[in-house]
């Protein structure tokens, strides 16, 4: 080989080599980002504990990230308000964007799909897989029935507990509960709640009042203060403030009354009457969202969850879903170990919660029944819950 051609080759190798080093950077440039701007929508504020536990992501991904993101919050956001709120965020610069409330789920598709350039994070909703589906527009959400499933134990272990001692009678054990809306997410919540309850006491019943508001404190009070007087032992909800706490904590009966609460513990209000509480942990969607934008990478793609197309759920196995503290001076005796092994077979899904003697009927479709014999698989689909059926006889909604 001559001179002149070795001279053409080692040239030649070197622009191809340099061409590769100037794509990667180019690719990198596009990919890797050193900061995004992160906006959040929510309902309520650090006073609701909904949101609050939100808020702890939030803050959590601050910790994580530091100067590489920044955040720009709206906060007490109406339904009907949400468009215009994220309008704002859009019009703010934000590159990542997470609406924390289901009646959110509508205005931000119809804006994700106008700004394709921005990603939109959507909790509890399960539209992301319809149509249109954006790939800029995703769903998430802890499968909480699970923590309401475990939480239902704690619950008919103090009725057992109560039974036992002869301080109730077995047609005295009745629990109510205080839920927002006829929605299938308090529907599937109140369920599992009463399943967990019914797999320690078979032939405890249950009472719902809905107060048609997520955050209501005086409703949610009132509520469950006409359920105490009807004769529920244990109280619990799917709303959002401590009223029902209170109304335990207070109640002025002759019957023993115990609380069971949600997204925070309610110990500190209700000391002597607040078993435990299960709240969903959006820190690990959350978290990986943001990693995911920086690096420029799909949002599902490093997930560590459930995958359903634009949609991620997960339970206790990833720590989507927490038990937090069991008040241990009122809990019953082996209380503890009984959450242990319930969360460990729900894990293994050796627990399966929709599944029993049971039928139910849709609360808006008298035709529309389920029959739980053969059970059903919640967040099959998606990782919002579905269940939306009232069991006949066992479950009585209060007007």
């Amino acid at each position: 080989m001559n001179r002149e051609r070795i001279i053409s080759l080692i040239t030649a190798l070197v622009v191809v080599l340099a061409s590769l080093s100037i794509f990667k950077i180019v690719e990198s440039s596009r990919n890797d980002r050193d900061h995004i701007k992160i906006g959040f929508v929510y309902d309520g504020d650090e006073s609701t504990p909904y949101t609050y536990n939100f808020i702890r992501a939030q803050n959590a991904i601050k910790d994580e990230y530091g100067d590489r993101v920044s955040v720009e919050v709206k906060s007490n956001v109406p339904e009907d308000a949400s468009e215009k709120s994220i309008i704002e965020l859009i019009d703010a610069g934000c590159d990542l964007i997470f609406t924390a409330s289901y009646g959110y789920g509508e205005a931000a598709k119809e804006l994700a799909e106008k700004h394709p350039e921005i990603e939109f994070c959507q909790a509890t909703h399960n539209n992301a897989n319809e149509e249109p589906v954006l790939a800029n527009y995703h769903t998430f959400m802890g499968e909480i029935y699970q923590g309401r499933y475990t939480a239902g134990v704690v619950a008919g272990m103090k009725l057992k507990e109560l039974l036992d001692q002869g301080k109730i009678r077995p047609s005295e054990a009745k629990i109510g509960y205080v839920g927002a809306y006829p929605y299938a997410e308090v529907i599937s919540g109140y369920t599992s709640f009463f399943l967990g309850v019914r797999s320690v006491v078979p032939d405890a019943v249950m009472e719902v009042m809905y107060t048609n508001s997520w955050s209501d404190y005086s409703t949610e009070k009132e509520y469950a203060e006409k359920m105490i007087k009807d004769g529920c032992i244990i109280i619990s909800q799917h709303s959002d403030t401590i009223g029902p706490a209170v109304a335990c904590e207070s109640a002025g009966v002759d019957h023993p009354v115990f609380h069971v609460g949600y997204n925070q513990s309610m110990q500190d209000v209700a000391p002597t009457t607040s078993l435990v509480s299960t709240r969903i942990n959006w820190k690990p969607y959350m978290l990986a969202a943001v990693e995911a934008v920086l690096s420029g990478e799909k949002i599902e793609a490093g997930m560590n969850g459930h995958i359903h197309g634009q949609d991620v759920g997960a339970g206790f196995e990833k720590d989507w879903v927490q038990m937090l503290e069991l008040n241990s001076l009122i809990c019953a005796e082996g209380t503890k170990e009984a959450v242990d092994a319930t969360i460990e077979d729900l894990k293994s899904h050796k627990i399966e919660v929709f599944k029993g003697n049971y039928t139910g009927t849709d609360p808006f479709d008298p035709t529309d029944t389920i029959d739980l014999s053969k059970g059903y698989e919640e967040n099959k689909n998606y990782s919002a819950p579905s269940f939306h059926w009232v069991l006949d006889d066992v479950i009585k909604v209060v007007e």
